[in-house]
């Protein structure tokens, strides 16, 4: 899912006050945001810049799938702020991708183009021409004649990944993008991660791993409302995480470090 390029505010409402810093391409100051005016996560502020790779950290059900969808407008805006002024995507788990359609990586890159285009215009050559090139800056172009379903789980996140780049979309918000990958595509996800972020993206990463949090730029730690936002070294303290994942975090003996309780169950959050 992608949309255009323009400085919106999320829902109605006053702006937050207009900022000089042009790399800030998000910003939400006080947000509470929920369904049919039921809050699911509170009080949250955080800013996103160019070039940033921002982890959203917390437990399933604390809210970072809510956050995401609140810069998509899926969510409502009870109170505070959010603005969002750069055009952005969304790469949504693979497991909640629907696998059965008979459609080609190619036809998911060319999906981001959709858009952009009148309602009674189809993609032509210069769509396919831009979700190929797409294609090869994630490494995949190999793979475009490809059953989208049938690929392995690293291979249609790096698909839906090239569908944003089609629409050039300088925020990236990938929900939970690790889930289900082994050790090499996790690395070669990473990588690419961090190669779109020289490129002057911004990009939400939703995740409950903690070590894989820590190698981003900054972090903003959910569990229904904030807990904390800045840099990994920073807010990851004992204290905060205790805050973000209460029983689920425990003291790994001898070690001095911290480990997280694998959850149980998946639940949206």
């Amino acid at each position: 899912m992608n949309r255009a390029a323009a400085s919106h505010e999320v829902d109605g409402g006053p702006l937050i006050r207009a900022t000089s810093d042009r790399d800030v391409l998000a910003e939400a100051a006080g947000l509470t945001v929920g369904y049919g005016g039921v809050a699911a996560i509170e009080n949250v502020s955080f800013r996103v810049r160019r070039g940033e790779r921002i982890a959203l950290l917390g437990p399933n059900g604390g809210g970072k799938t809510t956050l995401l969808r609140s810069i998509t407008g899926e969510a409502d805006r009870i109170s505070g702020s959010l603005r969002v002024s750069a055009s952005w995507a969304t790469v949504p788990q693979t497991e909640r991708s629907r696998l059965d359609y008979p459609v080609s990586a190619l036809d998911v890159a060319v999906m981001g183009s959709l858009a952009s285009l009148p309602w009674w215009r189809q993609p032509g050559r210069r769509e396919r021409a831009a979700a190929l090139q797409a294609l090869e800056r994630v490494g995949m172009v190999k793979l475009a004649g490809a059953t989208f379903g049938e690929l392995s789980a690293g291979q249609r996140q790096r698909v839906l990944i090239a569908r944003g780049l089609v629409q050039d979309a300088g925020l990236l918000l990938l929900d939970e993008p690790f889930t289900g990958l082994d050790a090499s595509s996790s690395d070669r996800l990473e990588t690419l991660i961090g190669a779109l972020a020289t490129e002057e993206r911004g990009i939400l990463i939703a995740t409950h791993d903690l070590e894989q949090a820590r190698r981003w730029d900054l972090v903003v730690c959910l569990n229904r409302r904030q807990i904390a936002f800045g840099p990994p070294g920073e807010v990851l303290n004992l204290a905060v995480l205790e805050a973000t994942y209460g029983g689920a975090i425990v003291a790994i003996p001898d070690s001095g470090g911290l480990g997280i309780l694998p959850p149980h169950h998946h639940h949206q959050s």
